[in-house]
């Protein structure tokens, strides 16, 4: 009788082990989930933000123009001096490949983890790949080439944006400094971004081949933003505003 007592209480023991051991594993995956979007959240925010207020500038700056007025593009790039000129054409082209950027890091170090059924996680992801199909959009737009990156492009520019000294988990995307001397000392990263800096200038060029695409990727970064920042404790309503054409 002790013996069986015996085997039942080891029995009974090896259950409750295993039952906890998966328990803590689970509880272990939902903090690594955690861990993982909170850690990227304020990163990725930043940069949509940053990418969909340079994209309505450049869509208030057609405006601008057709009221005989000059706007951004028109202003700095077109107008303006070389250093100007530079800038807009660098500062805009990083902006684009530092969202970039930041995607292939949500790709690389989330696509593996369980999202589980946190409808927000799930949102986000999908809004992602929304602004990535965008991009690479053929038939909504026919013939406007401007800003439009393959998707395969997409992720080789985001890539290289990542910085090489960091690790998963952990990962970040190059400053702008090191994109500007990037452009200047090394031929297969500015390669790569040849294609958006030849976008920017066409943009400013051909506000028509440019319109359409900015404006649903300015629309979609703010849905991106809605989600990243529901509450609004980075940036208010007030500060996301979609572009809509005025007569």
């Amino acid at each position: 009788m002790i013996a069986v007592i015996s085997a039942v209480i080891a029995v009974l023991g090896a259950v409750f082990t295993a039952v906890l051991g998966h328990r803590l594993q689970v509880q272990a995956k939902s903090l690594d989930r955690r861990d993982y979007m909170s850690r990227y959240r304020d990163a990725l925010l930043w940069t949509a933000f940053d990418l969909q207020s340079r994209i309505y500038n450049i869509l208030r700056g057609y405006q601008a123009d057709l009221r005989g007025m000059k706007g951004f593009t028109s202003s700095f790039l077109l107008a303006g001096t070389e250093q100007q000129a530079h800038y807009v054409k660098r500062s805009t082209a990083f902006l684009f490949a530092e969202y970039l950027g930041w995607a292939e890091i949500f790709r690389r170090d989330l696509q593996f983890l369980d999202l589980g059924s946190n409808r927000a996680n799930q949102q986000i992801m999908f809004t992602l790949n929304r602004i990535s199909r965008t991009l690479g959009d053929v038939e909504h737009t026919p013939g406007a080439e401007c800003f439009r990156i393959f998707r395969t492009d997409q992720r080789a520019v985001g890539e290289i944006m990542i910085d090489p000294d960091s690790e998963p988990g952990e990962r970040r995307c190059i400053g702008y400094a090191t994109f500007c001397a990037q452009l200047t000392a090394e031929d297969a990263f500015s390669e790569w971004m040849q294609e958006i800096l030849d976008h920017v200038e066409l943009a400013a060029r051909e506000p028509d081949q440019a319109r359409d695409r900015l404006a649903r990727i300015q629309h979609q970064l703010i849905d991106l933003i809605d989600l990243l920042d529901a509450e609004g404790r980075r940036f208010p309503s007030a500060e996301r505003s979609r572009f809509a054409p005025t007569e």
